[in-house]
Order: structure tokens, then C-alpha cells, then sequence
């Protein structure tokens, strides 16, 4: 076996071993929000040494150039889209509240009909 290999094989087997601890965590935690943390933490790390394992096989190739637009399609829309559904869950109510250490969204909380929270009122 040669360097790049052994780098490559060290490279995919973190990358699997991260993306089924993500994959353990989306079925161990007890809201969505644990499983947002879960998926984004774990699983886009480790799709990107996956990744990196596959671009030091195919160095020099020009298929390269296209892991590296899904590393970076990954990095940028992961972050987003955890948002969006935590915001999503959390304005729905999914997210257990006891489980929040601080709860930076209670100000802006709304019901369903768009009027504020009875908290908001007495303030």
C-alpha cells in the first residue's frame, strides 16, 4: 500500500465512523432539536473526509473538482438548513423547553394566529 492510500483508508474510515455516530444520534436523542445537533455536527465532517479519503485516490483528476463543489454545497447549505428547521420545530413547539439551557427565541416567540405569546403581553 502506498502513503496515499493508507491516508485515504485513514481518511473514509473517520468519515464513516463520524457519519454512524450521527446516524446513532438521530435515533438516540429525544427531540429535534438533539437530532438537528446530531445531523449537522457529525454527518457534514464526516461526508467531508469521506470526501477528502476519495480526492487523495483520484489527485490529479478532474473529478476532484467536483467533490470539492459538494464540500463546499455541504459547508454552506447544512448550517442553513439546520436553521430553518430548528426555528421550524421550535415555532411548532417540537423542541422540549426543558431541555433548553438558555432560550435566546422566547422574546420572539408567536402562536399560531400571529399575535404575541401571553408571556410577551405581561412583560
Amino acid at each position: 500500500m502506498t502513503v496515499a492510500e493508507i491516508l485515504a483508508s485513514v481518511f473514509l474510515l473517520s468519515g464513516a465512523l463520524l457519519s454512524a455516530f450521527g446516524a446513532l444520534g438521530l435515533v438516540r436523542m429525544p427531540d429535534v432539536g438533539g437530532r438537528l445537533q446530531a445531523a449537522t455536527k457529525l454527518q457534514v465532517p464526516g461526508l467531508l473526509l469521506i470526501l477528502a479519503g476519495v480526492g487523495v485516490l483520484l489527485a490529479g483528476s478532474a473529478e476532484v473538482y467536483q467533490l470539492v463543489i459538494v464540500a463546499l454545497f455541504q459547508l454552506v447549505t447544512a448550517p442553513v438548513i439546520a436553521q430553518l428547521v430548528g426555528r421550524a420545530s421550535y415555532r411548532s413547539g417540537d423542541i422540549r423547553a426543558d431541555l433548553m439551557v438558555v432560550d435566546d427565541l422566547k422574546q420572539h416567540r408567536v402562536t399560531g394566529r400571529g399575535e404575541a405569546s401571553p408571556e410577551e403581553e405581561s412583560d
